[in-house]
């Protein structure tokens, strides 16, 4: 067994909405999410992503605000996902974000290796996203940026409370 066959790379990116969706100033974001979900579905090295009988994630309430939305998904790589981001459709959209999201104070997408077959629940992102807000980019939590292989990964298993990767 390969280390691909153990690990795969599970990320969330959340932001928080300057407008409610079904706001006018909202309506290009929303029109772009099937298209891009279409993308991501059919991009190589996409394996899952968190959806809801809608076919995206907008409704998930991960957060007790309801303008902070989340985007939970599983990739072959991290060359995959980035592949995903930057290189096709996806980076459109990335440029007119400030149209649609308040700027970020902190970090707002975090990366961490899986067991193959885990799919990871909001809760688990956001505890990595904690980490990585707190401890930099670690094996643990970390970034497109800054990257850290599967065979780095102190822990695979999943962590659903920040407490066990982020004590008080």
């Amino acid at each position: 067994m390969t280390e691909g066959d153990r690990f795969e790379l599970a990320q969330i990116n959340v932001a928080r909405l300057l407008q409610p969706l079904d706001h006018p100033d909202t309506a290009g974001f929303v029109e772009g999410l099937d298209p891009i979900n279409e993308l991501a579905d059919g991009s190589p090295g996409f394996v899952w992503r968190l959806q809801t009988d809608e076919g995206n994630a907008t409704s998930v309430r991960a957060y007790d605000d309801p303008l902070m939305i989340v985007n939970v998904s599983v990739w072959t790589s991290v060359e995959a996902l980035a592949d995903f981001t930057y290189r096709s459709a996806h980076a459109g959209i990335l440029r007119h974000r400030r149209s649609w999201f308040e700027k970020p104070a902190g970090p707002i997408l975090v990366l961490w290796w899986i067991p193959a077959g885990h799919r990871p629940p909001p809760e688990e992102g956001i505890a990595r996203l904690a980490h990585l807000t707190a401890h930099g980019p670690t094996p643990t939590a970390f970034t497109l940026r800054e990257r850290f292989g599967a065979h780095e990964t102190a822990d695979a298993e999943p962590v659903v409370d920040d407490r066990s990767i982020c004590p008080a």
